[in-house]
């Protein structure tokens, strides 16, 4: 199956969620990620602002803050695909970007390498850790800097998705980056092996 057709399969399973199962999923992802110290042993941390049914990762956001950790956010670029990653804090100024997602207005936002953990969203993941996204490619252009690494690697890359969003296999290319992990409602999947997450 193509990734389109599986990203609308994906998209429609992940729509087809009502706000109270959306809301348990939250509470529940966040039990799992404190459980397994996710947020633990970073310092710098991306996230998104959910759009479009994705995850919504609020709890994790104001978790994240609570721990005082750094948060960031994607802010899309004027010309290309490289998002780099605005300071989210509770008095910071937001707009509106070209796809009318919510980004903080920052006037030195960070590239993803200064990440120590990236959060991401997904329409859909495999057992072997690739993700699919929206097809836009800014992620994949965002990180392609990692595919030219053999050890040590920062950002983790750590994607957010229902439990209905996992499938056997994904088609991937050459530039997809695989993730470290997924959070889901009901699990952490790691697919790594180099350095405990």
């Amino acid at each position: 199956m193509n990734k389109s057709t599986l990203r609308r399969q994906l998209k429609a399973a992940r729509n087809a969620l009502k706000t109270p199962a959306r809301r348990q999923a939250a509470r529940a992802s966040l039990r799992l990620a404190l459980r397994h110290g996710l947020l633990l042993r970073a310092k710098r941390i991306g996230v998104y602002l959910p759009h479009g049914g994705e995850f919504d990762a609020q709890l994790l956001i104001t978790q994240i803050q609570l721990m005082r950790r750094e948060c960031y956010a994607p802010v899309l670029p004027q010309r290309g695909r490289m998002l780099r990653f605005a300071r989210l804090s509770r008095d910071t100024r937001m707009t509106r970007n070209r796809y009318g997602i919510a980004e903080p207005v920052d006037a030195r936002p960070l590239r993803a390498r200064q990440l120590d953990l990236l959060l991401m969203p997904l329409v859909g993941f495999d057992h072997q850790g690739f993700r699919l996204g929206m097809g836009g490619g800014f992620y994949d252009a965002t990180l392609a800097f990692m595919r030219h690494r053999r050890s040590w690697r920062k950002p983790r890359l750590v994607g957010i998705a229902y439990e209905c969003q996992r499938v056997e296999s994904l088609p991937h290319d050459p530039w997809d980056m695989p993730l470290d992990a997924v959070l889901t409602e009901r699990k952490l999947y790691r697919f790594r092996t180099r350095e405990a997450l």
